[in-house]
């Protein structure tokens, strides 16, 4: 009995002398808030950080030798498009080793309607990183209002502030906008600032893919501060971005537009980038909105009475013209799933593979003939539109964060833009260690505490005590995105750990699968009644 009550005393000794349950050694911390790195351990317990500073490792049931790696705060990615992916792929491979812990979702307009119930069955099923939503306005317009081309009644406007505010009260960090898609692009600003006003009721975010990135980018920006301004909410501009070949190198303009909106007007404005010259959306994005109206069946026959037919071609080539392009060479097909062989493929040449004439008029033919063998289904396709200094100029403004606009990539399944897999690291190792746009800790800064303050989310976004324990060790110096155009299903390379809620999704480089992900709820979200 003396020996069992020793024993005893030295196991309960032992557990007072291990505090915490993981202990990272050796690191040099950077701490989200853009402070220089210094070194330091970090010690978590119960999925909070509980300690930072110098801490024995005999305190920790687990260490983790950090190597005098970088220690910093997960990523957050404020713009992704996961609906639907993480119940069929909750590890999110391509979001964990690029080292985002946190999604937001549900932007440019498109959302589940239902939150409720997304985020019930994902909790349910679980899921390796943090998710938030917004809620979609083109998702919301289409329920009530299906794909008509008008302005909505009374009591349409109505049913729809209505879906807004459950989303919110279900636990939407705000609303999104995609003003370029069907019928996003239908509405007139009232309307849009009718839904924002009741998301910012309830401590939303204005999150907008704005009305145009190119020739009439700057309209569209103080489109965006308006709609801030009469909602009296936060504005996030997402993918910011000059995508019109005569408008290049005015970044400069469009920075100013939304530092001047801070600066003299007090307009909470902030914006999100991608670190790459080419964007990724369907290729009915460059087809006349009006002639989307209606549904698919009322498309296709536009499409096939010739005189409409002619006016579609027509503005569609004006439009090329409009921004010097003498044919859709910059279009590259990413999925089409009506003809794998195309993937990868630019319009022009698929024209040749057709043997089609490679003139504008052609081709403009050619995209509406493939939307007729798809049947109206979306064809994803990456737009080589963006040069490389207007993605510098972009990412040097202090307010922009970085974001992917991805989905949850399936390992080798069609042509994705390479963003889904590489956004962050290209940034550190592009941007930062080889161009030195930005410095390693406001880049960080950019990918944590920044967008942890624009959606609210208290307790994430910096190391400090009490704060969650999303955080991800890399080595600065390897850390590389191996995801290409030509290849772009490759994961990111450097990141040695990745921590969600104080558990490793990432250890030594490898996917656990584990599933420590956590809802993130708006500050508006109620309780329902069990």
């Amino acid at each position: 009995m003396k020996h069992l009550f020793v024993f005893l005393l030295l196991l309960s000794s032992a557990a007072l002398a291990q505090p915490y349950d993981l202990i990272i050694k050796n690191g040099r911390v950077v701490d989200g808030a853009g402070n220089p790195w210094f070194y330091g351990d970090v010690a978590i317990q119960n999925g909070r950080i509980a300690k930072i500073g110098t801490i024995p490792a005999a305190d920790g049931r687990q260490v983790i030798d950090a190597k005098r790696q970088i220690v910093a705060p997960g990523f957050i990615d404020v713009h992704t498009h996961v609906e639907g992916d993480l119940e069929t792929r909750p590890g999110a491979e391509n979001f964990i080793y690029d080292g985002v812990t946190t999604l937001v979702t549900g932007n440019c307009g498109g959302s589940q309607t239902n939150l409720r119930a997304m985020f019930d069955t994902l909790r349910i099923k679980g899921m390796s990183p943090n998710l938030a939503s917004l809620v979609g306005h083109n998702s919301v317009r289409l329920k009530v209002m299906k794909a008509a081309f008008r302005e909505p009644t009374a009591r349409e406007q109505a049913e729809m502030e209505a879906l807004v505010q459950q989303a919110m009260r279900d636990g939407a960090v705000g609303l999104s906008t995609g003003l370029i898609y069907t019928p996003g692009t239908y509405a007139r600003t009232p309307e849009i600032v009718g839904l924002a006003k009741m998301a910012a009721q309830y401590g939303g975010v204005y999150a907008s893919h704005i009305r145009n990135e190119g020739q009439d980018v700057q309209t569209a920006i103080r489109e965006a501060i308006q709609i801030g301004r009469e909602a009296g909410i936060p504005v996030q501009i997402s993918h910011f971005k000059v995508a019109s070949k005569p408008l290049w190198g005015q970044s400069t303009e469009t920075v100013a537009l939304v530092e001047n909106a801070r600066q003299k007007d007090g307009i909470d404005v902030t914006v999100d980038q991608y670190p790459y010259t080419a964007s990724s959306t369907s290729l009915q994005s460059i087809v006349p909105s009006w002639a989307l109206a209606d549904g698919d069946s009322v498309v296709l026959t536009r499409f096939r009475d010739p005189a409409t037919r002619r006016k579609i071609r027509d503005e569609m080539v004006a439009s090329l013209k409009k921004n010097d392009r003498k044919n859709y060479e910059y279009a590259v097909v990413s999925r089409f799933e009506a003809d794998t062989t195309y993937n990868g493929k630019s319009i022009h040449q698929i024209a040749q593979v057709r043997g089609l004439k490679t003139d504008a008029a052609s081709e403009a033919d050619l995209v509406m003939a493939l939307l007729e063998q798809a049947q109206m289904k979306r064809i994803q396709m990456v737009y080589h539109t963006m040069s490389e200094a207007d993605v510098a100029t972009i990412m040097r403004y202090a307010n922009t964060m970085i974001a992917s606009d991805a989905g949850v990539a399936r390992f080798g399944s069609n042509m994705p833009h390479p963003r889904a897999y590489g956004t962050n690291a290209r940034v550190l190792a592009r941007y930062v260690r080889e161009q030195k746009v930005i410095p390693l800790e406001e880049a960080i800064r950019r990918m944590t505490s920044l967008p942890a303050q624009r959606f609210r989310f208290a307790d994430r976004g910096l190391l400090r005590p009490g704060y969650a324990a999303d955080i991800v060790i890399f080595d600065e110096n390897t850390i590389t995105d191996a995801a290409t155009y030509d290849a772009p299903h490759a994961y990111s390379q450097g990141f040695s750990y990745v921590l969600v809620n104080g558990v490793p999704v990432v250890e030594s480089g490898k996917h656990t699968y584990k599933r420590p992900g956590q809802i993130l709820l708006g500050s508006g979200y109620v309780k329902r009644d069990e």
